[in-house]
């Protein structure tokens, strides 16, 4: 009995959250990670990863070896069938980057002025990965 209700829960939940959800997370995650590793050869200390807030997310944020505070947007395409991975920042993605960021500036006491820059490491089926820096304005 209680097999069956365990299997059943399952099942729905399966239906619920969609297996392909939760595989397209761990891919997420998988790619943030190399984007980590990345940044962290190229001499970036990482201050957070996954910063949520009410306005939106930002994927890693990192103090630039030029002592830069970066917002970083990671974003992994299997093919460029639907464009590149930078083709997926649009406008209305960076404006919610560019508070997320204003939000966490105010959390930790880093002055406006701040010395700060929007970067998008784009990640390909193939492995290859580019870093594209300052890759839009503060909106």
């Amino acid at each position: 009995m209680w097999i069956k209700w365990i299997e059943s829960s399952q099942l729905s939940l399966k239906r619920e959250i969609g297996s392909d959800n939760i595989n397209k997370r761990i891919l997420g995650k998988e790619q943030e990670n190399k984007a980590v590793d990345y940044l962290l050869s190229k001499g970036y200390t990482i201050l957070e990863k996954n910063y949520l807030r009410k306005t939106g997310e930002i994927d890693i944020v990192v103090k630039s070896p030029d002592d830069y505070l970066v917002a970083v947007e990671v974003k992994y395409r299997s093919s460029d069938r639907f464009g590149s991975p930078f083709s997926a920042v649009n406008y209305t993605k960076q404006r919610k980057i560019y508070k997320t960021l204003l939000f966490y500036m105010s959390e930790h006491n880093i002055p406006m002025d701040a010395k700060c820059r929007f970067d998008v490491v784009g990640i390909y089926g193939d492995n290859r990965l580019e870093h594209l820096i300052n890759a839009f304005e503060a909106c």
